[in-house]
């Protein structure tokens, strides 16, 4: 506290709170100062700096104006993606449903032309039965025929003369000439 007592003991009793004219040239030199710095600072800093934060901010609204036609695009795109996917999808069912169509009518096929070979082979096999069948009676015929002709030629040996013999020959070959067969 002594220190700020002898402070104000320094300065003369009519100047302590007194404004003079010293004190009033003083203010307005100070306040030509500033304004003169203020100008100074204006012109050589603030102009300057207030150019850099307007193209700055052109740069931020130009880059903000990109990004936003940038996201419309990507959106676009992606629009168009989803759109294509879904036609993808569409044409993969109609490819489907295609080859499912194609299979069906080539099962269709497979199965009716093995119906036709099965009954092509059953007609042929049934042809061949006929004409076994038919085979199998004339050779059965024939075979009757040898084994009477070998009896009836024992037997007419033993028992008959040439003449008898030659005339049961010629009824039982004529009789058998006359038979029909019973299939």
């Amino acid at each position: 506290m002594r220190f700020g007592f002898l402070l104000l003991s320094s300065f003369p009793a009519d100047r302590l709170f007194g404004i003079d004219k010293v004190t009033i040239v003083s203010a307005g030199a100070n306040l030509i100062n500033i304004i003169i710095l203020a100008v100074v600072l204006s012109i050589l800093l603030y102009r300057p700096v207030r150019g850099i934060l307007h193209k700055r901010t052109e740069k931020i609204r130009d880059q903000l104006t990109q990004a936003e036609e940038e996201m419309s695009k990507a959106i676009e795109m992606r629009q168009q993606y989803e759109q294509k996917i879904e036609e993808i999808g569409r044409e993969r069912e109609d490819i489907l449903a295609e080859a499912r169509k194609q299979a069906t009518d080539t099962s269709q096929r497979i199965v009716a032309s093995a119906r036709d070979e099965a009954a092509s082979i059953k007609e042929r096999a049934a042809a061949n039965v006929e004409v076994e069948w038919e085979r199998a009676q004339t050779e059965m015929r024939t075979a009757i025929i040898e084994v009477s002709a070998a009896l009836a030629e024992k037997f007419v040996t033993l028992a008959i003369n040439k003449e008898t013999h030659d005339r049961l020959f010629a009824e039982a070959v004529s009789d058998l000439e006359g038979m029909t067969w019973r299939d």
